[in-house]
């Protein structure tokens, strides 16, 4: 096993939830230097930088010293499908259980009957007002309790779960009302009554695990898309200085649709480069010359073709796991043929291994924040991943291989040097 897979089992396993994800990618940029800004008024050349939102998302970014020619963008997202507990969360009854919605497209059945443990959010009253806590309890704290096969004999045919009976989790015996946000409370380091509102997430508490006779494949909770959050913050870090800007973007909610102030489809990543540009004492014209020259990277895993169901992949356009990075293809991608060409020229020069995904032409594939994204960054977009099985299952899987190819097209990417015209791209 590669150093850089364990260190993403351990990043993965440590950020349960966005605000965890985006605090880990944060203590990552402060360790490599970079300075946290809370305006966009201190940007000097030669400086490296980053922005937070929310608690959930980041940009980070670096500025050349001398002339900078476009810039070079990669982005993945903190969110991954899960239960969120809501405000009042006890239910009561014989036993204490806990309230809680779907977020995204999460696969039901791969909650149930499985520890989970709790992360988040709470606002804390304080004297001066309200203060923001993150929390992970880090233990196992409820599990969702399937019915037995004697109480419904269709149980293994085709069940549709009605969420609010039959993803409750089970918290504790009846006596422990009031105890969960105790335990909530101690982790925030306040009391109980201080809680004034949440944004609470159950999760699966199981660390990845790499299998496999060679060792050749790695199951985790959130692979999609904290392994691209962790490839793209290597890459971005490990980059070779050139006369383009690299940015990193780890943006939130893609996974409810991305239009929030901390997902794709807002203005931070607009106004970020902007303000990039503004430092570099450019008028706006010659900002949208530096768009103009621009490549953005939208990364989130593709599905692999499945191994029982190979009727579900696209006769020619299907991936495979260790088989390199996933271009997809679809009026649902920012892909288009210029941007693909970019991209794949980038990674054969590197030696990258490449592959292609095109969702079968009678099912209609996910969408990623890369048009999203685009239409806010008006930029050649390339949308790009690592295969994997069972996406948005509380368990994934992904080639072991693959992390390192991944990292390697994306810090190619940071390294190259397109120049867009109009009869093509010079690199």
């Amino acid at each position: 096993m590669s150093s850089k897979l364990q260190e993403m089992l351990d990043f993965i396993h440590e950020s349960p939830v966005c605000f965890l994800a985006a605090e880990n990618v944060k203590k990552r940029l402060l360790e490599a230097g970079y300075a946290e800004l809370t305006d966009l008024d201190g940007i000097k050349a030669g400086g490296k930088y980053f922005m937070t939102r929310n608690n959930s998302a980041v940009i980070a970014f670096r500025v050349p010293k001398g002339k900078a020619k476009g810039f070079v963008i990669s982005a993945a997202h903190s969110d991954s499908p899960c239960l969120k507990i809501r405000n009042k969360a006890e239910l009561d009854g014989l036993y204490v259980r806990l309230d809680a919605e779907r977020y995204g497209g999460m696969i039901n059945a791969s909650w149930v009957d499985r520890p989970l443990s709790v992360a988040g959010r709470v606002t804390v009253r304080t004297k001066k007002g309200v203060a923001i806590r993150l929390v992970d309890l880090k233990k196992d704290m409820a599990v969702i309790p399937n019915v037995a096969i004697h109480m419904n004999r269709g149980m293994n045919d085709s069940v549709k779960y009605d969420p609010s009976k039959d993803l409750v989790a089970v918290y504790g015996e009846a006596e422990n009302k009031g105890k969960f946000f105790e335990e909530i409370a101690e982790a925030a380091g306040c009391r109980p009554e201080d809680i004034i509102s949440s944004d609470l997430y159950l999760y699966n508490n199981q660390p990845g695990t790499v299998w496999g006779p060679a060792g050749e494949y790695v199951s985790s909770p959130r692979l999609d898309d904290l392994a691209c959050v962790f490839a793209c913050t290597e890459a971005f870090l490990t980059a070779k200085k050139t006369d383009r800007i690299p940015v990193l973007c780890v943006f939130d909610n893609e996974e409810i649709g991305s239009g929030t102030k901390q997902g794709a489809g807002s203005d931070f990543l607009p106004r970020i480069l902007l303000g990039i540009s503004r430092g570099l004492g450019l008028s706006e014209n010659a900002h949208y010359a530096l768009l103009d020259n621009s490549f953005f990277l939208s990364c989130d895993n593709g599905h692999a073709k499945h191994p029982n169901h190979p009727e579900m992949a696209d006769a020619n356009e299907y991936p495979v796991l260790n088989g390199g990075i996933v271009i997809k293809h679809s009026p649902r991608y920012a892909t288009d043929s210029v941007s693909c060409a970019v991209f794949t020229e980038i990674c054969t020069r590197a030696g990258v291994k490449l592959q292609s995904y095109a969702n079968r032409p009678d099912i209609a594939g996910g969408g990623t924040l890369g048009l999203i994204a685009d239409t806010k960054t008006p930029v050649y977009t390339v949308d790009i991943g690592i295969g994997q099985l069972a996406m948005h299952s509380c368990f994934e899987t992904m080639g072991s291989r693959d992390l390192d190819n991944f990292i390697l097209g994306v810090k190619a990417s940071y390294e190259a040097k397109p120049d867009f015209t109009s009869e093509g791209v010079d690199l």
